[in-house]
């Protein structure tokens, strides 16, 4: 994982319908020395939350949100120029291909493998 100055003070949206995942993700990041926005549990709460967040460096995203499906917080996302990964049990295929840019990792997962996804190098 990154060490706490490479994630210092980034602001990353977690939007998890899990709670225990939620929870994995928050405890990483913050780890890392980032800032978590959320979690979110649901799409409304998400919206809710990128609203009145000035700014935000990265985000993770779970597709289906108790029911609800994520894409058009994906498209809010893209247009402020988010960097995020879909943390989610759908597999590439059944992702619209408009988000075939958007890193895909897989239920179960290793919050760490989300945090490459996002920053790359830097964690």
């Amino acid at each position: 994982m990154a060490s706490a100055r490479t994630l210092a003070g980034q602001k990353i949206l977690i939007v998890e319908d899990d709670f225990f995942i939620a929870d994995d993700f928050t405890a990483i990041f913050e780890g890392a020395g980032a800032v978590v926005v959320g979690p979110a549990a649901t799409l409304a709460e998400a919206i809710a939350l990128i609203d009145r967040t000035e700014r935000l460096d990265g985000a993770v995203l779970d597709i289906n949100l108790q029911g609800e499906m994520a894409y058009t917080l994906a498209d809010a996302l893209r247009g402020r120029g988010v960097p995020m990964v879909f943390a989610t049990g759908y597999d590439r295929g059944a992702i619209p291909e408009r988000y075939a840019d958007v890193p895909l990792c897989e239920k179960p997962i290793d919050p760490r493998q989300v945090a490459r996804a996002i920053f790359g190098s830097r964690a």
